[in-house]
């Protein structure tokens, strides 16, 4: 089999797979309305993990099939004690040439400047209110605080781009668009607003609080007239749509999985803390990575398995037929 392997993955809509996000715990400090429900509790052994080796050489072998940009997730991936011994050990493989990070930016100030120095190029952090009483709201129990001095000491130790990302939902911090825009301007800084998704059951009890990308944007440009510039989407934008800022290195966009999705243009998969490779959000389609690498299997035998799964990636998701159908997910555990 050696030789025989494609250096390049592709699914049967000639997408190219070149991204790969991974959740490398699944357990988190905050309990966000929109990715657990309030009785959910993570109880996961050790064992059930993947092991900092693992992901490793599950990595290795996504690299020579043409993954090239590899995210770190949760859960809160700053609760995974020594992430900087994994990050560090990405860095050093060859072809993967971007290593961000996303968090809740509770952890975050006193392990910015190791993250740096470990690979982390980049951050994506979640912060869906600046208003102390709603953000411990949202996330029933965070502190907004301990975020912002996150975000500044990921600027300070160079990290960059750095964007925020808020969910917004109607009636509950639909009012704070345009404070979040501004605390993103003064920082110079990225910042992106996302739709609510209708996964697991937490997600599905805030369909009725979604606040649509057409209202989002009329938001935006209402707060910014004429200061807005359209500007073409840079690889590591990822499915939003983005608009620089004038006078400013901040670009604001939008994110709309459901009212606007972005299937055609996916190229991404994702990992689970346990080892599931999931190929689609919308869909519970998936193979035990985990499984294989514990197996006597051979990296080619593994890789063959892998262009098979990718050769079964859905078209699209059907968020907008049938929200039930991945009802008992948490986002928690799938990864962010």
């Amino acid at each position: 089999m050696e030789g025989t392997l494609v250096s390049t993955l592709v699914d049967p809509f000639n997408r190219k797979i070149n991204y790969l996000r991974i959740s490398v715990t699944d357990h988190c400090n905050y309990h966000c309305l929109y990715c657990r429900d309030k009785e959910h509790r993570t109880y996961t052994a050790r064992n059930e993990v993947l092991s900092f080796e693992e992901i490793t050489r599950i990595v290795q072998l996504f690299s020579e099939l043409g993954i090239s940009k590899v995210r770190l997730t949760g859960g809160e991936p700053l609760l995974r004690k020594d992430i900087t011994k994994l990050v560090s050990s990405l860095n050093k493989i060859k072809g993967i040439n971007d290593i961000p990070l996303s968090t809740n930016g509770h952890l975050l100030a006193p392990s910015a400047e190791k993250l740096k120095k470990s690979g982390i190029n980049r951050v994506n952090i979640s912060i869906d209110s600046l208003d102390a009483e709603t953000f411990k709201k949202v996330t029933r129990g965070g502190d907004i605080v301990k975020v912002i001095r996150g975000i500044d000491a990921a600027i300070k130790a160079g990290i960059g781009p750095i964007k925020i990302n808020m969910v917004v939902m109607k009636g509950i911090n639909d009012k704070e668009i345009e404070p979040m825009i501004d605390f993103a301007f003064n920082r110079n800084i990225d910042v992106r607003f996302i739709e609510t998704m209708p996964i697991g059951i937490a997600g599905i009890d805030v369909v009725d609080n979604c606040f649509s990308e057409e209202e989002i944007l009329k938001r935006i440009h209402k707060h910014l007239p004429n200061q807005l510039t359209t500007i073409r989407p840079h690889h590591t934008d990822g499915p939003a749509k983005s608009f620089l800022i004038k006078n400013s290195k901040s670009r604001v966009g939008t994110i709309s999985a459901v009212s606007n999705n972005f299937c055609a243009s996916c190229n991404r998969i994702r990992l689970t803390a346990k080892g599931r490779l999931i190929l689609c959000l919308g869909h519970k389609d998936s193979i035990s990575l985990r499984d294989l690498i514990r197996s006597e299997m051979s990296d080619d035998e593994i890789k063959e398995l892998i262009i098979n799964a990718i050769n079964k990636k859905p078209e699209r998701h059907e968020f907008n037929k049938e929200i039930y159908n991945i009802d008992n997910a948490q986002m928690v555990e799938i990864g962010g």
